[in-house]
């Protein structure tokens, strides 16, 4: 009975082997492009919560003690 094993994610195919390469048509990559942009800007838009400036400028505070 043949050994096979499971390839990681960073495995590469053996000698004599090839995989067939994924691709996606040109339609569906700017669809996920303008899903991802829409995301991205929604994410954008929502700003830093106060309690992570809070955060930041008492860091800052701290690092300007510390030189």
């Amino acid at each position: 009975m043949k050994n096979t094993k499971l390839a990681g994610p960073g495995a590469r195919p053996r000698e004599g082997s090839f995989a067939a390469e994924p691709s996606l048509g040109r339609d569906i990559q700017s669809k996920i492009g303008q899903q991802l942009r829409a995301m991205y800007d929604e994410v954008v838009s929502q700003g830093v919560p106060s309690r992570f400036v809070d955060l930041l400028d008492r860091l800052e505070k701290r690092d300007d003690k510390g030189s």
